[in-house]
């Protein structure tokens, strides 16, 4: 598996003291890469408000607020600092919506398979793979991720990594998803007067070749765009049946009619 080193260090952010120390240490609230204002047409595509929702390495940001402000309805937030966790329940203790557990994203042993319609991930998968071992880790909260999505639901990644880097971890067929890509620029960003980029960053999918890369003629208006992957867990049961099911017609035993996603289309 690659490993991105581009925006490492040399903490371990995969270790909870290092995150414990700087959460005593910093004062006021900090959402990592984007807030949810930037953020919102995604969401609002891809999570529905009815969602249970599990944002992972939520931290002291206010984005779980903000998405409550705009009508989500449940939201399970985790993070293996003890002391965010402490802080953020005492912030948010008469806002029933909002549940905070600490918890390395790891070994999310305590929630059952199929738990959550949605899960969340601005920087956490980016803080594992800057730590000791990352491989292993990035592929540990993988697999947490992929077990306690349900079939049908999404998890959202928001991060540095181009597909380069994040791809060889999140296209893998054991996690059963089907992989999108947006990108957006920084926040502050402004496009230069004379850009004369033909492919724009945008709230629109972009094609990845075969190989799970960007086009080649593919240009970034911002080269420190952020990337969002949109990995929707494919229902294997309900695959198999709609592509496998048919049933003899009664009026003309040469022909069959297939069943898929409950219509009936005679070939």
């Amino acid at each position: 598996m690659n490993r991105d080193t581009s925006s490492c260090n040399t903490y371990n952010y995969g270790d909870a003291l290092y995150w414990d120390a700087r959460y005593v240490q910093e004062v006021g609230s900090f959402d990592w890469y984007q807030r949810y204002s930037n953020l919102q047409p995604l969401v609002r595509k891809f999570v529905p408000f009815s969602s249970r929702l599990l944002m992972v390495g939520c931290g002291n940001a206010v984005m779980s607020e903000d998405m409550v402000k705009d009508g989500y309805e449940d939201i399970t937030n985790i993070d293996i600092s003890s002391v965010a966790i402490a802080m953020m329940r005492k912030k948010y203790e008469d806002i029933p919506q909002l549940k905070y557990m600490q918890m390395d994203v790891r070994d999310m042993s305590l929630f059952p398979d199929d738990s959550f319609e949605s899960v969340i991930d601005k920087g956490t998968l980016d803080s594992l793979l800057c730590g000791t071992n990352a491989p292993l880790s990035a592929a540990q909260m993988l697999g947490e991720v992929s077990r306690v999505l349900k079939p049908g639901g999404v998890y959202m990644l928001i991060t540095y990594g181009d597909p380069t880097v994040r791809i060889p971890h999140i296209n893998r067929a054991v996690y059963s998803w089907k992989v999108m890509l947006y990108v957006i620029s920084r926040p502050g960003f402004e496009r230069p007067a004379d850009s004369s980029s033909s492919i724009k960053s945008s709230f629109e999918p972009v094609p990845l070749t075969e190989e799970g890369l960007l086009p080649p003629d593919f240009v970034l208006e911002d080269p420190e765009s952020h990337y969002i992957y949109v990995c929707e867990k494919v229902d294997e049961t309900l695959e198999l049946a709609l592509e496998c099911l048919t049933v003899r017609s009664p009026f003309d035993n040469s022909k069959s009619i297939a069943i898929d996603r409950g219509k009936v289309i005679t070939p």
